[in-house]
């Protein structure tokens, strides 16, 4: 199959959705972060009736550091941006320019798995466990989760890359680079309310 690389290929302006298996993906991917949003909604759910339970162990007003919080939502914040101009060079069959910005959205998504991490460490030594309390085990299980979906977008994404360096961009792959987005949208955006329900609430609400 014919590669598409440069700005001028004949690839269609939306080539994600140019073929009917490419708006079978789309709709499909669709459908999964439906399913998504009902298991997110169910660990809100859990975190939201137990963020006060906390018979032993620090509570969220000591634990949580906003400034790095905020950081973390700045740099993931900025990725889902990159990511956006990786669609925009897509349509505009500029090869290049979706790969850079793909590889600069992998290594922001890197940038902020290392501040959870660090997160993660600072809490434990803190006393505050997975098993520490009922807010512990459901902070854990909340943001640990959205932090998988992170890993598992950045090993998305990474692999993404190199196969278009072997096939390139054409109607096939493109569906591939587009619900790789809307993967990485879904995930800040679940961020951003993890981020006002459980840090901002958790630090500043009663």
């Amino acid at each position: 199959m014919q590669r598409h690389h440069e700005v001028g290929g004949a690839l269609p302006p939306h080539p994600e959705t140019a073929t009917l298996e490419g708006k079978n993906k789309v709709l499909g991917f669709w459908l999964f972060l439906g399913g998504e949003c009902v298991l997110f909604g169910t660990l809100f759910a859990s975190f939201v009736a137990l963020r006060n339970q906390v018979p032993d162990g620090p509570t969220a007003q000591h634990l949580f550091q906003l400034d790095i919080v905020a950081l973390s939502t700045f740099i993931l914040l900025t990725s889902s941006l990159t990511s956006v101009f990786a669609i925009m060079a897509m349509h505009r069959n500029n090869f290049k320019a979706l790969q850079g910005w793909m590889a600069v959205t992998i290594a922001l998504g890197l940038a902020f798995l290392g501040l959870e991490i660090y997160e993660f460490y600072h809490y434990v030594h803190e006393g505050h466990g997975f098993t520490t309390s009922a807010f512990s085990t459901s902070f854990y299980a909340l943001v640990g989760f959205h932090g998988g979906h992170v890993a598992f977008g950045v090993l998305w994404i990474g692999l993404l890359i190199i196969q278009g360096f072997k096939k390139g961009l054409t109607v096939v792959t493109a569906p591939k680079y587009y619900v790789a987005a809307l993967y990485w949208h879904f995930i800040d955006v679940v961020w951003v309310f993890i981020f006002t329900v459980v840090y901002l609430l958790g630090k500043v609400g009663p």
